[in-house]
């Protein structure tokens, strides 16, 4: 039996709105929203800022990506929104949900989109996939952060998150994340990597709890109208990166048939003896990929060059691995080289190689494994694993007092996963010529290492991995070929495989161009090179509405296999081969 807390109920109406918060693609577009009192927003301005940033975090706004022209649109959907914390049982910290009821919910014809965000981002992280999509036809969206997000704690004024987005002292009010005995000198606490739940494991089931709360929500949105139940009104799951593994994971442990269709854009997904977890390829990408990319495989390519020239971090990582004995080497061509078999010879991809530069230059692998082993290894934050921490970033980006306004705007600002909006990423490093080194084998080494602490992370790590769906359920997975941060032959390929050995029948469409981060296709050159996920992923959507709407057949494999990169002007309607709806 599901126990919601306190509804928080509000409308969004007259210059405010459910996709946009009122300000339209080109607002959202735009620098982020100021505040009128820096040091304390209001709710209102709190959730604006946290809309945008949600939106400019997964989508590409920019002049030449194509959104709201070729495809997606932003119009103005006034309606109501419902939010609560709520705790699965056995679980110490909630997970938020929330529920975008439009005024223009299609009574008919009853829909409810239910979404999980990406990454570890807060409660509208996945704004611009699944509300796009839902909001503008008339369904409602129900929304989880899936017990991750940026209600951090900070141990030294014991504040957090209230449901309002507002901050809030332990005791005044429900806390989105409030972690028992915590020092005052442990820095940032963060729900995701310091609850003690090791959230991935109950994904799934964060899914399925927020799809009974928009049920309930409907209710109480239409009282002379319900019951709102599975069996009258559809309820299709969706959600990209971590959200698209979630609605997957969802699938698998959807007993009771909730569900009426799945569709997963870049899914973190993983099935026992296929394919490879998250937590080894990304460690072994944070230690290895640096030094791969002075392989001259790589020249000329984004990322990987700068200005035409190697960055000296990547010379510097293969000596750094060979005085540590991980490469044999004796001259930096011959380490690139050894570097990079080693990471073919576990089964990447030359494609995925080249666009996980992107996230070699970023230090997203680094940033996000941190997290993830801290969340596997139940630690709290003052006892991150390889001596990590996360600290308040004073004026001139080193540790220091926390900035009471940057602090103010971490709910909106935050993407889950620091370093980023006034938090440093600290520890696990050295004074060497390769300060970050120490930390990632650290990481890499709780992977492969021998010991209890291997054991325990093994074992959280098989926790989260996929179950068989029903038999009758419509899955869709949409995976760009060139996805360099979750690959696709560690992912949906093997995953897809194993559904259809099971006796499921999926559509997988494999994006030609398509990499994980539409809106990394901003950056120059990058851009020219690749194709965008969105448009894929709502058509999807489109023939999945089209299946359960009108009994269409789902659509064929192979009808996205005809895009092609923006190229260096803006992109084209010819260059997107996007199935009709």
């Amino acid at each position: 039996m599901d126990r919601f807390g306190e509804v928080r109920a509000t409308t969004h109406r007259d210059g405010d709105d459910l996709l946009s918060a009122g300000l339209g693609l080109r607002g959202l577009a735009g620098a982020p929203v100021p505040f009128t009192r820096p040091a304390a927003p209001t709710p209102a301005e709190l959730r604006r800022r946290a809309i945008q940033s949600c939106w400019k975090g997964i989508a590409d706004l920019g002049p030449l990506g194509g959104f709201g022209t070729l495809y997606g649109r932003v119009p103005d959907v006034p309606g109501r929104e419902f939010a609560a914390f709520t705790t699965l049982n056995g679980a110490k910290a909630p997970h938020r949900v929330l529920v975008q009821v439009p005024d223009a919910f299609d009574r008919a014809k009853r829909c409810l989109v239910v979404t999980a965000s990406p990454g570890t981002r807060g409660v509208y992280g996945s704004i611009a996939v699944a509300g796009a999509w839902g909001l503008p036809r008339g369904c409602a969206v129900a929304y989880t952060d899936k017990a991750a997000g940026s209600g951090y704690f900070d141990t030294a004024d014991g504040s957090g998150v209230a449901l309002d987005g507002t901050r809030a002292k332990a005791g005044e009010a429900p806390l989105e994340f409030e972690p028992a005995g915590m020092r005052a000198e442990a820095g940032i606490a963060v729900k995701h990597a310091h609850s003690g739940d090791h959230p991935e494991a109950d994904w799934g089931r964060h899914v399925l709890q927020a799809a009974r709360f928009g049920l309930a929500m409907l209710d109480r949105a239409f009282p002379d109208e319900a019951p709102f139940t599975p069996a009258n009104t559809r309820i299709i799951a969706t959600g990209l990166s971590n959200g698209g593994g979630a609605v997957l994971r969802a699938a698998g442990e959807d007993t009771d048939g909730i569900l009426s269709a799945v569709v997963a854009l870049a899914p973190n997904i993983h099935v026992a003896g296929h394919g490879r977890p998250f937590y080894d390829y990304a460690t072994e990408a944070a230690v290895l990929l640096p030094a791969a990319l002075a392989a001259p495989d790589f020249d000329g390519l984004p990322f990987a060059r700068v200005g035409g020239a190697q960055p000296p971090a990547w010379a510097l990582r293969a000596a750094s691995l060979r005085a540590h004995g991980r490469l044999s080497g004796l001259l930096p061509p011959a380490q690139a080289a050894e570097a990079l078999a080693m990471l073919r010879a576990s089964g990447w991809q030359d494609e995925a190689l080249a666009v996980g530069a992107s996230s070699t230059s970023l230090d997203i692998w680094r940033t996000v494994t941190v997290a993830y082993a801290s969340a596997y290894l139940r630690r709290s934050a003052g006892g991150m694993p390889c001596g990590f921490s996360y600290r308040p970033q004073h004026t001139g980006g080193v540790a220091g007092p926390v900035d009471a306004i940057v602090r103010a705007a971490w709910w909106a600002d935050g993407s889950g996963s620091p370093p980023g909006a006034g938090i440093l990423l600290a520890g696990g490093s050295d004074l060497s010529m390769d300060p970050t080194l120490p930390g990632n084998l650290c990481l890499r080494d709780l992977w492969t290492g021998q010991g209890s602490e291997t054991t325990r992370l093994r074992a959280a790590v098989d926790a989260t991995a996929a179950a068989l769906p029903r038999e009758d359920l419509p899955i869709l997975v949409v995976h760009g070929a060139q996805d360099g941060l979750l690959p696709v032959a560690f992912t949906s390929e093997p995953y897809v495989a194993w559904l259809r050995a099971s006796g499921r029948s999926p559509v997988f469409w494999k994006v030609p161009y398509a990499q994980h981060f539409d809106a990394f296709l901003a950056f120059p050159d990058f851009g020219d090179r690749h194709a965008p996920l969105l448009p894929f992923g709502y058509a999807a959507l489109d023939r999945a509405w089209a299946c359960l709407a009108e009994g269409r057949p789902l659509p064929e494999d192979a009808a996205v296999r005809d895009t092609r990169p923006r190229g260096p002007g803006a992109f084209t309607a010819s260059a997107l081969a996007v199935p009709a709806g």
